[in-house]
């Protein structure tokens, strides 16, 4: 028994702690602007997948030059957001109705926004399952890019045997990707480039002939449209591929030859200005197009089929993806100065 003279105890029962809310890592955006405007936050972990909805925990998200334009403010995008557009992971929870995917599925998708997080909801409509083999941060790498790459030269410009076409940025991401499939064809293929490295990357991967171009950044590069001439006897080329845009848009039209074809699908330096359409018949009855890949994966099936297409590449070496940076989720804004200062070669990705 205690003491008689013992001390009460006059420490009050300790309350039960507040239940905390489960949380994701993830970046948000608050206002337009440069890299700065990427916040690491911690957002609460996403509910329930809904009707059509897959719930996926990250592996990796890709970057892409449309993040920067959403962040930038030239691609609308409703604040605050979660930016990021492309990634893959594993699947931890099926909404009703959903048929093509179960827990434990390594999936990819793309045009979903809100993929710069730890946890994504996805529509089952823009996700695929990847096929084993191909591990997740490849998948990541592959698809906006690989499917944009597919899409430009089977559908925008079908490059035939025996024809020259120019490819800016030929070690970018899509570049890399872009001269490969054009090789397969025995299309020969011109490429910019800004630096002896990337030179290197984009002859190792096919390019034909290099042109050390720096059009919109410091440097001594070449007269891009008067070095085309020069390597294809005075005639241009049959296509000019270019995302980078208000930089080089004079020069890939000068660069064309007679009835030859601009296939704008980025602006990577800017947006290009109105164009007097009377350009396109002084120089030669040209053909201009600004594709987009949302219009290239319009359906289920059209998806399903050009994802396959990509990975089936990538399983019998035809593609060979490049991953030239992966960073922490929380430096995102790191991965979008570096992309958009052209420091970085290949593919970047975001991991949690």
């Amino acid at each position: 028994m205690p003491s008689a003279n013992a001390a009460p105890n006059l420490t009050p029962p300790t309350a039960p702690s507040p239940p905390t809310t489960p949380t994701v890592p993830a970046i948000e955006i608050r206002e337009t602007g440069g890299p700065d405007v990427l916040l690491p936050v911690d957002k609460p972990t996403p509910s329930a997948p809904g009707d059509g909805q897959i719930l996926v925990q990250l592996a990796a998200a890709g970057v892409n030059f449309i993040d920067i334009y959403r962040r930038e403010g030239r691609y609308p995008l409703p604040l605050p957001a979660v930016p990021g557009e492309e990634g893959s992971g594993t699947v931890l929870a099926v909404g009703p109705g959903v048929t093509r995917f179960a827990v434990g599925d390594r999936v990819a998708w793309t045009t979903v926004l809100g993929s710069y997080a730890g946890q994504v909801l996805v529509p089952e409509d823009k996700a695929i399952v990847v096929p084993d083999g191909i591990d997740l941060h490849t998948a990541a790498a592959a698809l906006v890019q690989g499917m944009t790459a597919h899409y430009l030269v089977n559908d925008s410009y079908r490059a035939q045997p025996g024809e020259t076409v120019l490819v800016h940025a030929a070690a970018g991401g899509v570049g890399l990707l872009l001269t490969q499939l054009l090789k397969r064809r025995d299309v020969r293929v011109l490429g910019t480039v800004s630096s002896p490295e990337k030179q290197k990357l984009a002859e190792a991967n096919g390019v034909d002939d290099v042109i050390r171009y720096d059009g919109y950044g410091d440097g001594d590069g070449q007269d891009l449209a008067a070095e085309v001439r020069r390597l294809t006897a005075g005639e241009g080329v049959h296509a000019v591929y270019d995302g980078v845009g208000a930089a080089t848009f004079d020069a890939s039209l000068d660069s064309l030859r007679r009835r030859g074809t601009l296939v704008l699908f980025g602006g990577a330096s800017g947006p290009v200005p109105p164009v007097d359409v009377m350009r396109l018949l002084w120089g030669g009855s040209l053909t201009l197009t600004r594709p987009y890949l949302e219009h290239f994966r319009a359906t289920v099936e059209e998806f399903t089929w050009r994802a396959g297409e990509v990975f089936s590449h990538i399983a019998d070496g035809t593609l060979r993806i490049t991953i030239g940076g992966t960073y922490p989720l929380s430096r995102a804004r790191d991965a979008h100065a570096d992309l958009a200062a052209r420091r970085t070669t290949g593919k970047l990705l975001l991991v949690p």
